[in-house]
C-alpha cells in the first residue's frame, strides 16, 4: 500500500512536467494614431488582443501577409499567432502607424 501512495505523487509531478505551458495573451493598443507597444515579443500559440481606443477605424496588417485585422472605432479583436518570425505590421488607413511583432517558436 505504501508503494502506491508514493507512486501517486511521483506520477503527478511527472505529469505536470509534461503538460505544456499555457499560452499568453498579449495586448496591443491603437490610440492617438500610435500602436503601443511599437515592438513586442510573443510565442507561437499566444493570443494577441488588438484594442482600438480611437474614434476611427484601424487595421493591423502584416507586411508579409500573416495577418490583417480590421478594428472598428472603440472595438477590439483577437488573433492567435501561428508562425514564428519577425513580423512588421502597419495600419492600412494610417500607414505612419507601424510596429514589429517578434514571434518565437
Amino acid at each position: 500500500m505504501s508503494g502506491r501512495l508514493f507512486s501517486l505523487p511521483l506520477a503527478l509531478v511527472c505529469a505536470a512536467m509534461v503538460v505544456p505551458a499555457h499560452a499568453a495573451t498579449i495586448e496591443i493598443t491603437m490610440e492617438n494614431l500610435v500602436i503601443s507597444p511599437a515592438e513586442i515579443s510573443a510565442k507561437v500559440g499566444d493570443t494577441v488582443n488588438w484594442v482600438n481606443k480611437d474614434v476611427f477605424a484601424h487595421t493591423a496588417t502584416a507586411k508579409n501577409g500573416d495577418f490583417d485585422v480590421t478594428l472598428p472605432p472603440k472595438k477590439s479583436a483577437t488573433s492567435v499567432l501561428k508562425k514564428a518570425g519577425t513580423v512588421e505590421y502597419y495600419c492600412r488607413y494610417h500607414p505612419n502607424m507601424k510596429a514589429t511583432l517578434k514571434i518565437e517558436p
